[in-house]
């Protein structure tokens, strides 16, 4: 997939939100983000999407191991989650005292 250099990528989505996973194979459970890759509209979640990588030793005398480790899910799978509402929704900004922008879920308000 070829991107415009003159194109913007952004997500809905930002570093240590937490979010549910509304298709594919794990739908239904949360995560918090850990890593976002706007270009590919791709992010990481944790303990999600877990996949088993099998590392050769690289030197002698070192064994080799089985790692698993986090693989990317498409952005459009997860929406914003508020753990304590037990809510999933989209968001709206709303302008706060100090002229700043601040996420709110709608179905909160």
């Amino acid at each position: 997939m070829t991107s415009n250099k003159y194109s913007r990528s952004k997500l809905h989505v930002k570093v240590g939100d937490t979010v549910k996973i509304i298709s594919g194979d794990y739908k239904g459970q949360t995560g918090e983000i850990i890593k976002t890759f706007p270009k590919k509209q791709k992010v990481i979640v944790r303990n999600i999407n877990m996949k088993t990588k099998h590392v050769r030793p690289t030197q002698e005398g070192q064994s080799g191991q089985i790692i698993k480790e986090e693989a990317p899910l498409a952005s459009s799978n997860v929406m914003l989650y508020d753990k304590d509402q037990k809510i999933a929704s989209r968001y709206r900004k709303q302008k706060i005292n100090n002229g700043k922008y601040q996420r709110i879920l709608i179905k909160l308000n």
